[in-house]
This record gives structure tokens, sequence and C-alpha cells, in this order.
């Protein structure tokens, strides 16, 4: 595969030449139908339609026509400008880079914010997202993950209804506004994440079917028809995903993918479609010479996804840990419904703490049998955190943020297990000032049986889960209104307190060794269940301090005894000092000295500390 250039769809060469290669290998015609002309395309051994024209120009305008009958926008297209039943349009992706002095950072040095491109302002577009980096710098971000932006019906959708893998979302900017913000990111400081979808395809508009050989029938999906990695013809298949990894990082300048459900990829070939694709990325990286990142989304508590190809691993540089949250959650006084029903609170989080995963090979009485596997020999930086995010937030009937589920000192308390915690930390856009408004699902299908399926769908999925009311209608153009973010918030001294104080933990973070080390082996963390409260050491090789956090998740004051292995040297961070808009100290002052420590309900403190 010749990883240098997109070789799928129509591209241009350098004298402005289009050529034109798609795999349809079922297909017994096909033409290119542009304006006044019909470029007829030769078949070669392995499927794909070949040609070579000067007929048409970028920003035309053109159409498959399959077999001489179908008339269908092309997959494999870079823009779809009237939608996703419209007509495909050939752009050129070259563009003017700003970015030649950005170097990707060590992945350890992450910290994420997730947002989706609609909601983040009220333009709903990248330029929105632009007029808000020097925010996101200023808050302390790392990163930031765009949720998915390939072409989706209409205009409104989380993004995981994709059907055009390589057309970026018109009504978000297209294709070059999405450079235009990895460009500007770039020249901030930030990295960029962006959330891609290889384990199916949305329901309206994927015209993949129509050219054969895309999807098997060998396995049942959420979805249907599962993506074809290993039945006939996946040759082809596995090539149009792998190229659609490559674009994104040489063409756009990505600095991370983040692969969603992975664990919903259906694959026995005897080389995982995960595995070549981290192969291919690795071949780019050498020939580049820039640093690219795969990050993937599973809920198999499975460490061979993020292990080394050289292991037989998957090779996934590292994961979405959902189970932190979980128990994050149920030690926050969440229902212990659902999902939650697996996890009982402040011990489970501290083995969160120690191996990322809850269940490593014991007994889930919600799936009734012994799951997962440890995580001995990963560091923290192969482990994304988080408090919420757009599925732990969006799935809710009423799209509650933990601005509306949690008071305001429990607010500062999950923020600050997380961001001390020895994994990477996301942020979920918004969360840093306790946004209020919901994050709701949204869709804008043109079927209006697809859209009753969606909503009768959403409506027993709840009913299942024993919530009563009505949830919003996921069609109604009011429900992605509702979702987008209240940025007049800031303006109240309390979020803007809350600002303050997410900017301040993200700085302690960074400016501590034993903080930013991803050495999960050297963090220590103890439960104290009666209390319902934690005792978390970090550490970090070659330093002889150490930083020591106590969390108390409880909604009394608690007195805590600090290991006599332990002397306290200074207060670091107190969640709940009146500089936080907190109740203040418990005492006058915190004396580092005391091996019994007095701490505010729902609140956390770090030291600075030695071993004694």
């Amino acid at each position: 595969m010749d990883i240098s250039k997109r070789t799928t769809g129509i591209n241009f060469t350098n004298n402005k030449m289009a050529t034109i290669n798609i795999w349809a290998p079922e297909a017994q015609n096909i033409e290119v139908q542009c304006g006044k002309f019909t470029i007829s395309l030769h078949k070669d051994e392995f499927g794909n339609w070949i040609g070579f024209t000067d007929l048409i120009k970028a920003g035309d305008l053109y159409w498959l026509v399959i077999d001489g009958q179908k008339r269908i926008p092309d997959p494999a297209s870079l823009s779809q400008p009237e939608g996703v039943h419209g007509p495909s349009c050939a752009i050129d992706l070259h563009y003017e880079w700003n970015d030649q002095n950005w170097k990707n950072p060590e992945l350890k040095d992450y910290i994420f914010y997730e947002l989706h491109t609609g909601t983040y302002t009220s333009q709903g577009d990248f330029q929105g997202i632009i007029n808000k980096l020097d925010y996101l710098v200023e808050l302390g971000i790392t990163a930031i993950e765009i949720m998915p932006v390939a072409a989706f019906p209409g205009e409104r959708n989380w993004g995981y209804d994709g059907v055009f893998p390589y057309a970026v979302q018109w009504s978000y900017g297209g294709a070059m506004g999405l450079q235009q913000l990895v460009d500007q990111c770039h020249q901030k400081g930030l990295a960029v994440v962006l959330d891609v979808v290889y384990n199916h395809l949305g329901p309206e508009g994927n015209y993949l079917t129509e050219l054969g050989g895309y999807f098997t029938d060998k396995y049942k999906t959420p979805w249907g028809a599962a993506v074809n990695y290993d039945d006939r013809y996946s040759d082809g298949v596995r090539k149009f995903i792998i190229e659609n990894v490559l674009m994104w990082f040489r063409d756009f300048h990505i600095d991370a993918l983040r692969l969603d459900a992975v664990h919903a990829i259906k694959d026995f070939s005897a080389v995982h479609i995960l595995q070549d694709i981290r192969k291919a990325t690795d071949k780019l990286i050498k020939e580049s010479g820039h640093v690219h990142y795969l990050i993937a989304e599973s809920d198999l508590n499975d460490p061979r996804y993020i292990t080394s190809l050289e292991e037989n691993g998957l090779g996934m540089h590292a994961q979405w840990t959902d189970e932190f949250h979980h128990a994050l959650r149920v030690s926050a006084g969440e229902s212990k419904t659902g999902y939650y029903s697996d996890f009982t609170g402040v011990d489970h989080l501290a083995k969160a703490y120690k191996d990322a995963y809850v269940y490593t090979g014991t007994y889930s009485s919600e799936r009734a049998r012994k799951f997962g596997r440890g995580t001995t020999g990963h560091p923290g930086s192969q482990f994304v955190v988080f408090s919420q995010n757009h599925d732990q937030t969006g799935n809710r009937m009423l799209g509650s943020r933990s601005g509306t589920l949690y008071s305001y000192e429990m607010q500062k308390l999950l923020a600050g297990a997380v961001i001390l915690s020895p994994f990477l930390p996301l942020l979920f856009m918004g969360e840093e000032y306790g946004e209020k408004n919901p994050f709701l699902y949204f869709v804008s299908h043109t079927d209006p049986g697809l859209v009753e399926n969606v909503r009768s769908g959403r409506k027993q999925e709840f009913a299942a889960m024993h919530l009563e009311g009505e949830a919003p209608d996921p069609q109604d153009p009011a429900t992605m209104q509702q979702s987008r973010l209240n940025w007049s918030a800031l303006r109240e001294k309390s979020h803007q307190t809350m600002f303050l104080f997410y900017q301040a933990i993200i700085a302690l973070r960074k400016s501590h060794t034993q903080l930013c080390s991803d050495e999960k082996v050297l963090t220590r963390c103890i439960a104290l269940k009666p209390l319902n409260c934690l005792l978390l050491e970090r550490c970090a090789t070659g330093s002889s301090e150490l930083v020591f956090c106590m969390l108390n998740f409880s909604s009394e004051v608690q007195q805590i005894s600090v290991p006599v292995n332990i002397k306290l040297d200074a207060v670091l961070f107190n969640s709940a000092a009146l500089v936080w808009g907190g109740p203040g100290d418990v005492s006058e002052e915190q004396q580092p000295e005391l091996q019994e420590i007095s701490i505010q309900p729902e609140s956390f403190i770090v030291y600075q500390a030695n071993y004694v």
C-alpha cells in the first residue's frame, strides 16, 4: 500500500489530473457522471474500478453509476456538500500548513478535552472551536478530542451515524475547515484527537452496500450486518479503512485517533485489522517523522488491545477506561442500577487506581461470569479516565451533566479524582465551569420510519432501566439546541470559580513530577470504606518525595489518620478552601505535623509528603 497519498475515490495529481479508484468487486460496470461528461472505468483483478481523466476538476460535483442503472454518491468521496443523498464533490486536499514547528507531545502529557463540534458553540462549526482555543490553552488543556466528523444525514447528529468515512461533515466546515482548525491548534500548542468509527456505519445514506463486499452476514451486530474484515473480499475493505486512518494523519495532521467501540469489530483473521492499522501507522511515522497515536474504546477489560505487536497484541497505544468512571460515580452516590450495579464504591475505585480495570478475572454479578484480565506491565498513560463523557452523559434519559447531578463540592472532588490519577485525564466540554445544560441524543434523519425506530428504541432502552418520564425527541431540533453550551454562565461567580479551580488543579498536575508520572505501579491507594474515603499516594522514580491525597466522598466531616510511614510536609491543594467556593478548612489551619486530619465533606486535600 502506498502510504504517501490517498488512492481511494477521486484524487488529483500534482498536474491536476484526476485519478479514480472505486473498489466494487461485485459490480459489472461503473461510470463516473460529472456534468455533461461520463467517464467509463475499467476493472482490475482485485475489484478496483480505475480511471484517469482531465475532465474532472476540483470543485466539480459527480455521481457513480452502477451497472448502468443505479446512480449513487461516491462512498469514498471527500465532500458531500448537499448531504448524504446528494452528489459527491471532487476536492483537492492540498493545504498550505503553518505548523512546521509542531511536535506531538508524549501521550503521558495529554490532558484531553472532548467536544462536539455542533454544540460546543452557537456557531456549531470548526470556526466556533477556533474562537475558543485561547480559552482551552488558558485552562491548561493539551489535546482536544473531537467527536466524529464523517458525513452524516442532515445537520444534527452525535457523529456515530456517519456514512461517508472520508468526507468531513459539510455543516461543520468541510475538509478545509478541519484542516484550518488543526493548523490553529498546533500553532497554539494543542494536539488534536479525532473520534472515528470503524465498527459500523449509520442506517441512512450507507451507499457502500451498493458496491458489494463491504459487509458480511457472518456476525450479528446492533447495527445489522458487520463490516467485512475477514470474509470474502475483505482485503478491499481493510484497505479502505487503513487508507482512511492514514488520510487523517497525513492530510489533516491529526495527532491521534480514538477508535470507537473496537470490541464491536468482528475479525478472526490471523492478523487483526487493528494490527494492520498499527503497522500502517508505524510505517507512516517512520517515513514522515511525525508521531501519531491510536486510542481504542473497549469494554472487554482485555489488555491485548493495548499490548504491543511484538507480543502479539493489537497494538493500540491507549484505551478509554469506563470502569474507573463507574467506580467513581458509585463512590459519589450514583444509584447502583444498570451497569453501575456491579460496582461497590471506594474499594472498587481503589482497585481502579491500581489496575485501571476493576474486574481483572473476578466474578461479575451483572455478567454472571468471571470477567477481565490484569494490566501488569501497562503504564498509566495507556488508560484514559473521566468523570463524564459524551456517552455517560448523553445516554441518560435527560442528558444530565454532573453540573445538575452533584453538589458544587462533589463536582470538584470528581475532577480531583480524575486529574490526580496516574492515568490520562479527559474532561467533557463545559464540565470545567459546571455546565448545567444537558447533552442529549439527537439526530436529523430524513426517513420517517427510521426516525420512529430511533424514538421507540430510546424509549425502550429507558423503560428497561426503569426510568420514568418522557425522553426528549431525538429528531426535534430543540433537542440539539438544549445541548449547546451556555457560555454566558461564565459571567456568574460560581462558574468562574469552578473554571479557576480546574485551571489550578490541572496546573498542579503539570507542576509535580509525581502527579504527571504514568508509573501506576508506584501508585498506592487505600480505601477507607466505613468513611467512604480514599488515601492516594503518588510517587515517581527518581523522587524521594511523594504527593499524598485524601479524598472524602461522604457527606460528613471525617477524621483521617495519616499512615505512620508518611510525614506530611505542606498542603498543596484543598478543594474545600474558600478561594474555590468551599466551606473552608474544618479547623483554622490544617497542620501537616498532625497525624490525624479533619477533612470537609465531598472534598479532597493534597499534601507534599515524605516516607519515614
